[in-house]
């Protein structure tokens, strides 16, 4: 691919950004403001539109989010649930635990039916209280331990076809100069672990993965029907 296709590649990109099929809400926009102003990066608008719509396509009637006050994947997570179903937040910061529940509290107001629940604590310390099964959709963002604690717990957790989400997949939300995966010398610590990931799932004979270049990278994965 040359330097030409490479810009086309990024202007594409742009364009998802701005396209009106990605829009989000006067509300929403308000609700990523609060929350980048508080110190949390937010997903990009063309991935949390994605997000919304793999819930809804799914038919999703549970969902986790893992993540550090990430509220407009929460939000467009919440809005892929139409309204119906059990949507968890896990988040280990106190902080962003506490945005996560002020954002509760306003979808609550508008929607009493949604049943809420977010969680103060890690992942590796949450998920072996869950029953098997009983989620169909479970998307990580955040500190790298989350990635590590969902390929370790979600399996297990999921339902015959439940989806595993990655984002952040290229690792380049908190240092993007570093270059994410894609530079060989960057070994931050969820450089290592997406790489480490990666691997693992190219040779997980249970989940059908893909990774896609939605936002700043995202790793798909399918559980088996017959798992």
């Amino acid at each position: 691919m040359d330097k030409t296709a490479y810009s086309n590649h990024a202007q594409g990109w742009e364009l998802a950004e701005k396209s009106t099929l990605n829009s989000e809400s006067g509300t929403l926009a308000a609700f990523r403001t609060r929350a980048e102003s508080a110190g949390f990066p937010q997903c990009s608008v063309a991935q949390g539109s994605f997000l919304r719509f793999l819930a809804g396509r799914a038919d999703a009637a549970s969902i986790i989010l893992l993540g550090t006050g990430s509220v407009v994947e929460a939000i467009r997570l919440m809005d892929g649930l139409s309204g119906r179903g059990q949507f968890t937040a896990v988040d280990s910061s106190p902080e962003g635990a506490s945005l996560i529940r002020q954002t509760f509290q306003e979808e609550e107001r508008r929607n009493s039916v949604l049943r809420l629940r977010a969680v103060n604590t890690s992942a590796g310390t949450y998920f072996p209280r869950l029953n098997p099964a009983d989620y169909d959709l479970i998307v990580v963002s955040g500190d790298c331990r989350n990635y590590q604690d969902a390929i370790d717990h979600a399996p297990r957790l999921l339902k015959s076809s439940g989806q595993l989400v990655f984002t952040d997949a290229f690792a380049l939300d908190t240092e993007p100069k570093k270059g994410g995966i894609m530079n060989p010398a960057n070994r931050s610590d969820k450089a290592v672990t997406l790489r480490t990931l990666m691997d693992t799932l190219s040779q997980e004979d249970h989940l059908e993965s893909c990774l896609i270049p939605v936002g700043n990278g995202m790793v798909l994965a399918a559980k088996d029907k017959q798992a």
